[in-house]
């Protein structure tokens, strides 16, 4: 089981309503030994309703980036196909939030998009 701060996952939540009707997609800081979740690292990226484009030339290498996270403004938070082909760049843990963006709405997924339990601390 994952485990992510409370500080971070309410930033999260925040930049998600914040780039609403658009979708929204960041890296997370943690550590995978102890499958935590730290911190929220923004990256360059385009936002559009139904996309995101990371500008991935600019995400500097930090052996503390566990994974991503982004929003479904449609408020499904399960991953889709374009999900999975990109969970395998970024780490081994990936939260999708859903709309309307509150705690009861986000959903943790491995690289593979198999569902896996996330406590927040």
């Amino acid at each position: 089981m994952w485990k992510i701060k409370l500080a971070t996952l309410e930033s999260i939540l925040l930049a998600a309503r914040n780039t609403y009707p658009n979708e929204f997609m960041s890296l997370l800081g943690g550590s995978r030994q102890a499958k935590n979740i730290d911190e929220l690292v923004v990256v360059p990226a385009v936002f559009g309703e139904t996309f995101t484009l990371v500008q991935t030339h600019l995400i500097p290498f930090d052996q503390r980036i566990v994974g991503s996270v982004h929003s479904h403004p449609s408020g499904r938070a399960s991953p889709s196909a374009e999900d999975l082909n990109a969970f395998s760049a970024f780490g081994d843990i990936h939260l999708i939030v859903g709309e309307p963006f509150a705690l009861d709405s986000v959903r943790a997924y491995t690289v593979a998009g198999k569902a896996v339990r996330l406590q927040v601390v």
